[in-house]
């Protein structure tokens, strides 16, 4: 298990939970998998004391500080708590505090279906503390796969067990990608880390341990007798020679020259290219063009947490300045070319959402509060920004954005 830390623990009883997990120490040999930390996915409604990546499923854990240390704790998740037989009342009235785990691990599981990931089985775990001896869990709720627990390695080791379940063991490949769309900040550990926390290999099993096929030799056609072999030869030289005089007829009318030009002229250019483009009375005029084969390196936020779980085969980018009222005002298009036209409706459906991120600008970095515009046509997702020259973008500029859409992103 390896355990990223990326934020303070919500709860109390999640020092306990980071210290269960700590203790399955690196590798496989207790539990295997990656514990982000301290984590709050966005869309989740609130911060979760770790998200666990098995290579057979995602376990949300949830803490909850009891007001005092239990011997029995009854937690039914559609009644109410009693510690010791008494009724638990939170501060804010609510008699289940198992509701909001379970929230949480249904928008976790929102989130990785929209982001289009490896489709794992997410289960809830709630953590109770500061130490409950006994927990009771009604047979139907442990059947929903929410279990309830004083946090230790071997209760944690128990859970994951029964609720890491998958069929399909979950590829390195696949969990980078699954945890770049849960953790916000960081990166994810590379392939070759995964591959010793008990992730698989991408090579299917099935391919590997597939048998080859032998093929029939072919029989080989009796050989023609000797006359017919003879004729056989003449004809082919006759044939080889009419091609090669073909040949040479059509050489010498393409390497003698025509009229007066000479044999070496150079032909003159057919049309100088445009120095500038006019969409809707507006001049652009081209500044940069660049391709990349990797796009997600040149997103960020939700934009590229989507890519990198997603496949994208290439990015044109292109600048352009224009004039607005006498000011000066750069536009950045792109053009990105998805894997189909779901994807780029899915991807779409991710950048147009405020504050989700999209691609940088030539620099590398995000063009600053730029008035942006986007669109979809097939498989590709078409993005445009504009600030003004040196500094910002506002709202002044949105119809020059919608413009952008229009300009082409290759010379």
């Amino acid at each position: 298990m390896r355990l990223i830390r990326l934020g303070a623990e919500p709860s109390a009883v999640g020092a306990d939970v980071r210290a269960a997990l700590t203790a399955c120490g690196a590798g496989t040999e207790v539990l295997g998998g990656v514990a982000l930390a301290g984590v709050q996915p966005p869309g989740c409604p609130v911060p979760l004391d770790a998200i666990v990546v098995l290579p057979k499923g995602v376990l949300v854990i949830v803490g909850v500080d009891l007001p005092d240390p239990a011997v029995k704790l009854e937690a039914p998740l559609g009644g109410q708590w009693k510690i010791d037989g008494w009724p638990l009342v939170s501060q804010d009235g609510t008699a289940n505090p198992a509701t909001e785990a379970v929230a949480a691990a249904t928008a976790v599981a929102q989130r990785i279906q929209a982001m289009r990931a490896e489709p794992l089985p997410v289960s809830t775990v709630v953590a109770v503390g500061p130490f409950v001896s006994q927990v009771v869990q009604p047979t139907s709720d442990l059947n929903r796969g929410v279990r309830v627990l004083h946090p230790k390695p071997s209760t944690l080791l128990s859970a994951a067990r029964e609720l890491a379940t998958s069929s399909v063991p979950c590829t390195a490949d696949h969990a980078m990608k699954l945890l770049a769309i849960l953790q916000t900040t960081g990166t994810p550990p590379d392939a070759r880390t995964l591959l010793s926390e008990g992730f698989s290999d991408a090579v299917s099993p099935d391919l590997a341990a597939a048998s080859t096929m032998l093929i029939p030799k072919i029989q080989a056609k009796p050989a023609l007798p000797r006359k017919r072999l003879h004729q056989a030869v003449r004809w082919q030289y006759l044939a080889l020679g009419g091609l090669v005089a073909a040949l040479l007829f059509v050489w010498l009318l393409v390497a003698l020259p025509g009229d007066d030009q000479p044999a070496d002229a150079t032909p003159a250019p057919s049309a100088t290219s445009p120095t500038t483009v006019v969409v809707d009375g507006t001049t652009f005029v081209p500044k940069d063009v660049k391709s990349d084969k990797d796009c997600q390196a040149q997103a960020f936020g939700d934009a590229k947490a989507w890519l990198i779980a997603n496949e994208c085969s290439a990015l044109l980018r292109a600048t352009y300045e224009t004039s607005v009222q006498g000011k000066q005002a750069t536009v950045l298009v792109a053009d990105l070319d998805l894997m189909d036209a779901p994807s780029a409706t899915a991807f779409h459906k991710v950048v147009t959402a405020p504050g989700s991120g999209g691609v940088h600008g030539m620099d590398g970095k995000p063009l600053e509060n730029a008035a942006f515009a986007s669109g979809a046509k097939g498989s590709h997702v078409q993005l445009a920004f504009v600030v003004w020259s040196g500094g910002a973008g506002d709202q002044s500029l949105d119809a020059i954005a919608k413009q952008a859409l229009r300009l082409p992103t290759t010379r």
